[in-house]
């Protein structure tokens, strides 16, 4: 069974610029800059059946490019923290396209992402760093901002059950109009 996402990946301008975030937190595992992405939609462990439904109703996405930017560092998991990620700036394109997605996905019989979509790029996975580490490295990066880079597809990736970050395949990309 593959392990499914749609994603957008991130151009090498912009992973350079996240690449310079790497170190200074001990306990960090750090995702290599070649699985930074931008995580649209979770589809999980799903039979071959279902994932060929998934990428040929994909295909029905009719969406204008647009334009991204990361703004900002933060951290997953509040007081046990399990991540450290680089903020997209709020784009309503950005989020249109999720949504419909989500909503291609139930159609298909998905269930329903149970998460609330806030769009990110993972930068490090945590396990055992102290909050009080984690908020010592935000602080000293201070404020984070990419150069603006345009969205012309999105991606539908796989990857191995592992313990996160990659490596991902690309499965399928998806232009998007004009």
């Amino acid at each position: 069974m593959p392990r499914l996402f749609t994603g957008i990946e991130i151009p090498s301008s912009v992973a350079q610029a996240l690449d310079m975030l790497r170190g200074g937190l001990p306990g960090a595992r750090w995702i290599d800059r070649e699985n930074y992405h931008v995580t649209l939609r979770f589809l999980g462990d799903i039979d071959d059946a279902m994932a060929r439904e998934a990428a040929y109703v994909l295909g029905h996405v009719r969406r204008s490019c647009f334009e991204l930017h990361m703004e900002g560092l933060a951290s997953f998991g509040g007081r046990k923290p399990r991540a450290v990620v680089a903020k997209v700036a709020p784009e309503q394109a950005l989020f249109d396209l999720q949504a419909e997605q989500e909503r291609l996905m139930r159609r298909i019989g998905l269930e329903p992402e149970p998460r609330k979509f806030t769009p990110h790029v993972t930068l490090a996975r945590l396990r055992g760093v102290s909050s009080l580490d984690v908020a010592d490295y935000l602080s000293a990066r201070g404020y984070f901002r990419t150069a603006p880079f345009r969205v012309s597809e999105f991606v539908l990736f796989s990857s191995r059950a592992s313990t996160g970050g990659g490596p991902y395949v690309a499965e399928a990309s998806y232009p998007l109009m004009g």
